[in-house]
């Protein structure tokens, strides 16, 4: 017999009105039935609980348990009983039994009991084997084996997404956001205790499913973390370098492993489940030899003013230094302000230099920052940096705020 909790016994309430023909007939039958609440007959819920009627739903990550009995029916002393539980799954038998000891002997309408646990790890077909062998009074060896098949559900639908943040204004680079999508596709409302994601040897993890209010920290589902059939929540996170690795931009960029999640919910009357995602990977960012990004740049700037920003030029091998030039190309709306075409020198493997730079916009609106191109002189080869940034570019008589 399967062990599950009981459930909240339930009724149907029936009722009339006082000028209808039962009278109050309906409204006393429910008043004397021991299943409702005092005072609130008409609800469908009661105080009382109701055993299993059946073998019910198991899912993934629930724990499975069961109790098993072995009854001497017959008249006869039976020796050398041996009762066996192994759970077959599509990939491997696994044996369930507290102990394998062999009882000496079993009398007429005694039994053997037994309780086993097992956290389902596999979804699809699983079968209980309950195996029984003893010896007769006449010596005779006996066996027997019962199959028990139960089906183990999905309980969630998860996915994920990832988003490469390159580095910006803040000090922190190479941040990946993972977006988790978990989905309840069971029949019953869930009780969502802990959603968590537990990063790879190489990122710290932030959680940003909080908000602040008051100086606390408040959920943003709310304080009831009830997630009903059907419904899905998202849950973001980023995961920032370690200080030791974020100075690596060669290791870093082929970092695939993000981490894995981890979540545990609760049923009905706190009936416990447990699942753990396999590693999540990303796709990593292609960012070839040489990588520029921004450190710093102006929202908002003025029509044919000159504004400033700081770039920073990384090298990705690890092995090659590189001789770098530095050309500027003007396009319809951005023009750069200096000398194209100048040597930045030599720039070491994993190692960085950080550039300033002077340009303007003759066009107003969302203007997109293009036009850079490094070329290495040792390969002879040059790489293209366009669609950079966005800034905003307005009327210089309209006053731009620090």
């Amino acid at each position: 017999m399967r062990l599950t909790k009981p459930t909240l016994f339930t009724n149907i309430p029936v009722t009339c009105e006082d000028r209808d023909l039962p009278g109050d007939l309906f409204n006393q039958l429910m008043k004397d039935d021991p299943s409702t609440v005092n005072g609130a007959e008409t609800l469908m819920l009661g105080e009382m609980l109701t055993l299993p009627q059946n073998f019910g739903n198991i899912f993934l990550g629930e724990t499975f348990s069961s109790y098993i009995s072995v009854h001497n029916d017959s008249n006869q002393i039976v020796k050398d009983i041996l009762v066996k539980a192994d759970l077959q799954t599509s990939s491997q038998r696994l044996n369930l039994s507290a102990s394998n000891a062999t009882v000496a002997e079993l009398k007429s309408d005694c039994c053997i009991d037994d309780v086993i646990h097992h956290e389902v790890k596999e979804i699809g077909t699983h079968i209980l084997v309950c195996a029984v062998s003893y010896t007769t009074q006449s010596g005779e060896k006996m066996y027997f084996r019962k199959f028990f098949k139960f089906q183990v559900l999905k309980p969630l639908d998860v996915k994920t997404k990832f988003y490469n943040a390159e580095s910006d204004l803040s000090s922190v680079t190479d941040e990946v956001f993972l977006e988790a999508q978990i989905q309840n596709i069971t029949t019953s409302p869930m009780f969502m205790e802990k959603v968590s994601l537990e990063p790879s040897m190489m990122y710290n993890v932030v959680e940003l499913n909080t908000v602040k209010q008051a100086g606390e920290g408040m959920s943003t589902f709310g304080s009831r973390t009830y997630l009903q059939p059907m419904d899905t929540r998202q849950y973001l996170y980023c995961l920032k370098p370690k200080q030791e690795f974020a100075e690596k931009a060669g290791i870093i960029k082929g970092v695939t492993v993000i981490g894995k999640l981890d979540i545990v919910w609760k049923t009905n009357l706190g009936e416990r489940g447990r699942l753990q995602t396999s590693q999540l990977q990303r796709m990593a960012p292609g960012y070839g030899d040489v990588r520029l990004s921004l450190e710093a740049i102006p929202d908002t700037v003025n029509l044919e003013e000159p504004f400033h920003i700081t770039c920073k030029i990384t090298n990705c091998s690890s092995e090659r230094t590189m001789d770098l030039v530095l050309e500027m190309c003007n396009t319809n709306s951005i023009h750069w302000c200096g000398v194209s075409g100048r040597q930045l020198g030599k720039l070491n493997p994993s190692s960085s230099l950080y550039l300033a730079l002077t340009l303007l916009s003759s066009v107003q609106g969302l203007q997109s920052v293009s036009g850079l191109r490094l070329t290495d002189t040792f390969l002879k080869r040059t790489y293209e940096y366009d669609d950079i940034a966005q800034v905003c570019v307005v009327s210089s008589t309209i006053q731009v705020e620090s």
